[in-house]
């Protein structure tokens, strides 16, 4: 028999506006990397709020390898996690005027991150395109990459489409994700999904446990609540 541990982390307002590089959440403490975050009431509940912050990180739109899928994010701080689940409802903005014209909403969370923020695992989506007309869009909504030598330009030279999919999803609405992870095995099931959406059969990061964190990239303003962790 598993035992398993549930983790559930309230999103209760401790602080309004963060000043400095942590969120304290209930009993919970969130580290700031290279995003700006607060507390703030959304749509009636209290939620996390990030942006990436550009001063803290540059970006290029000529060098977007080297200048995205980058560790900017919130990260939980009391935490280690190798095996098990993590659920979030997350809600995605983009940014008026946003840095970046192609823009798609970029928010995920970002799993087994080491103690030096250099290597991790991360699942994301880009919700704009998730109800796009055009089907090659569609099927860019999933992402899956391993920071920080197989960002979403490598991984698609290396092996297109086998690490992106499409997912009923859009801007300007709640989205609920549930990655379920075992060893080199994650599985992405979107909005209560029966079966997963999304499975990358072997992940190529190099680290086997870590931090879990918040994700959002460039031109996003992301919402997070209801986060939840089951350790295996």
């Amino acid at each position: 028999m598993i035992k398993l541990l549930k983790i559930t982390i309230p999103f209760l307002l401790l602080c309004v506006v963060s000043y400095g590089q942590k969120l304290t959440l209930g009993k919970q403490t969130f580290e700031l990397k290279n995003v700006t975050g607060s507390i703030i009431t959304f749509q009636g509940q209290k939620v996390l709020k990030i942006e990436r912050d550009l001063n803290a990180l540059a970006f290029d739109v000529n060098r977007l390898e080297s200048t995205v899928d980058e560790p900017t994010y919130a990260k939980l701080t009391d935490l280690e996690f190798e095996n098990g689940t993590i659920e979030v409802k997350m809600y995605s903005q983009i940014q008026n005027p946003s840095p970046f014209q192609s823009a798609q909403g970029f928010i995920g969370v970002a799993f087994r991150i080491d103690d030096t923020d250099k290597a991790f695992e991360n699942i994301y989506l880009r919700p704009k395109v998730g109800r796009s007309d055009n089907q090659s869009y569609r099927n860019h909504t999933v992402q899956y990459y391993a920071y920080p030598k197989f960002k979403f330009e490598t991984l698609r030279k290396l092996s297109p489409d086998m690490y992106e999919t499409s997912a009923p999803v859009a801007i300007n609405e709640w989205i609920k994700l549930r990655i379920e992870i075992k060893g080199q095995r994650a599985e992405l099931f979107v909005n209560d999904a029966k079966y997963s959406n999304f499975i990358v059969d072997t992940m190529k990061g190099s680290t086997t446990k870590g931090a879990i964190a918040l994700w959002v990239d460039i031109g996003t303003i992301g919402y997070f609540k209801d986060l939840k962790i089951i350790k295996r």
